[in-house]
């Protein structure tokens, strides 16, 4: 490492006001952090941040290599802090804990849900309304918990917030909208365990620690079984001084598997690496829901992660090294990845972009295979001719001998997402099939996005007949069918979802 000092801790100045108790609890992590530095001998330093601009200009005159990130909210807008990462990053340096793609997916409760929803786990129901917006007539059954949808901690959160009826909501929505000036999500409350989960990556394996029960003792029926924010800073209070973590939560194999199952796939959907608490509750029957994941959760010595680290025998310097080694691998991994992949051999092809004098070969692979309609065809021709015109929605590329196009993918970033990317196109000449020059071209595709911030691709067929070897060949490639609408290419004729999560470390 290269600089007088090695490491910089970056750290949110405590704010003023209501969660000014949650906010110092960094000041506890910071201490930590640098008490472990110590033991492995590394020089370091600490610097408090209240806006992105202060980011900038500590970050502007520092010569450490790493910085140790322990910005958890700025006095800004909520969501800002998790921009901190890829600042970081953008100069020159390396990063530890999430980065900023999987910290504004978790972030938000309500994007982090449809995600995790969509790739087939259990989240409990919900609904978003903005500051004023109604309650639904029709509504899930209850009881209710009422949370802000972009808030962590448990800030905004407490016993108050579950209710029973529709008819209390509108005052609590009001209490949310009003306390943190954000939309609320009403979530169905799941009466039942609460499980945390923590989950601790070398590079890039996943390890998931022993896992950890909150156990609500002395609490009455009249009492919400909650972890809200006085159990967790306000010591003295009912909530925090009989909230009582279990580690390890005593469950059978068969639901503990399971439930490490769910933390690690949710993690791994929301692009959330490195260090992570995952909240569960088991219901009634011990099915695990998945509340949230929590991307650089609390690292104070009393905090539920390092319980875990404890417990499964990592104490916080061997944590704190961890976390140094992972933010180097990780910067090295994409600095090696930085140069464009423009081609590629393979066996007796090559994978190259498109140009202009494939076209006409391209559209005849597309005809001959006799799967498209001419309305079909009349789109790949326009998103080839986006392509080959240089609009940056779309990647086009060939599989190629010396004479002929023997393939074609093209893929983009999908609006409205984050790291998600569709595969639009895929189509091989039929008479050089079942040669690996599909995989190849996927595998190019797969490869390529992982140098990118991409985190998820997506693939959308059709259910007729004619499409299911291309369904089994995506089957057969790791991606798995995630959805399904009933009807939308015309009666009887479905749209299927594939989807793939590229793994990052």
């Amino acid at each position: 490492m290269s600089g007088n000092r090695h490491v910089l801790i970056l750290y949110n100045e405590p704010r003023p006001g209501t969660f000014h108790d949650s906010d110092k609890g960094v000041l506890d992590e910071v201490r930590a952090v640098c008490d472990a530095l110590d033991a492995l001998a590394l020089d370091h330093r600490s610097a408090s941040v209240r806006r992105l601009e202060d980011v900038i200009a500590i970050l502007s005159g520092a010569d450490e290599q790493i910085v140790f990130n322990l910005v958890e909210g700025l006095w800004s807008s909520p969501e800002d802090y998790n921009y901190v990462p890829s600042i970081v990053t953008a100069f020159g340096k390396a990063c530890t804990g999430n980065q900023t793609p999987g910290m504004l997916l978790a972030h938000d409760k309500w994007w982090s849900k449809g995600i995790l929803r969509t790739c087939g786990l259990s989240c409990p129901k919900a609904v978003k309304l903005e500051p004023g917006e109604p309650t639904p007539s029709c509504l899930f059954d209850g009881p209710y918990i009422v949370k802000p949808v972009r808030s962590d901690a448990s800030e905004g959160l407490d016993s108050q917030n579950v209710v029973a009826s529709p008819a209390d909501l509108p005052k609590i929505l009001e209490m949310v909208w009003t306390t943190t000036g954000q939309a609320a999500l009403v979530e169905q409350f799941i009466e039942g365990r609460e499980i945390n989960v923590s989950i601790l990556w070398d590079k890039d394996k996943a390890r998931v620690l022993p896992i950890a029960e909150i156990v609500f003792q002395g609490y009455g029926p009249d009492i919400p079984k909650i972890v809200g924010y006085r159990a967790k800073w306000v010591p003295g209070s009912f909530e925090y001084e009989n909230t009582i973590p279990v580690i390890p939560a005593k469950l059978d194999q068969e639901t503990a598997t399971e439930i490490a199952h769910a933390s690690l796939e949710a993690c791994r959907q929301l692009a959330c690496y490195d260090y992570c608490r995952v909240d569960i509750r088991l219901d009634k029957d011990g099915v695990p829901f998945v509340l949230e994941v929590n991307p650089n959760p609390d690292i104070s010595p009393q905090a539920g992660l390092m319980a875990a680290c404890t417990q499964a025998g990592i104490d916080m310097v061997r944590f704190v090294q961890l976390c140094l080694d992972n933010a180097l691998w990780r910067q090295e991994r994409n600095q090696t990845s930085t140069a464009p992949i423009e081609t590629q051999t393979v066996d007796h092809f090559e994978i190259r972009k498109s140009v202009a004098s494939d076209r006409d070969q391209i559209i005849e692979i597309l005809v001959q295979g006799k799967v498209f309609r001419p309305d079909e065809i009349g789109v790949a021709k326009e998103v080839l001719d986006a392509a080959l015109a240089g609009d940056r929605s779309y990647e086009s590329f060939v599989a190629a001998d010396h004479r002929h196009v023997l393939g074609w993918i093209c893929f983009g970033p999908t609006p409205c997402t984050i790291g998600t990317f569709d595969i639009y196109w895929l189509v091989v000449r039929p008479t050089t099939q079942a040669k690996g020059i599909g995989r190849a071209l996927v595998a190019f595709a797969e490869r390529l996005l992982s140098t990118q911030p991409a985190r998820m691709i997506v693939i959308e067929t059709s259910s007729r007949q004619s499409y299911l070897p291309a369904r089994q060949f995506y089957m057969r490639l790791g991606y798995k069918q995630t959805g399904c609408i009933l009807d939308f290419y015309g009666p009887g004729d479905h749209k299927l979802i594939y989807t793939k999560t590229l793994a990052k470390g």
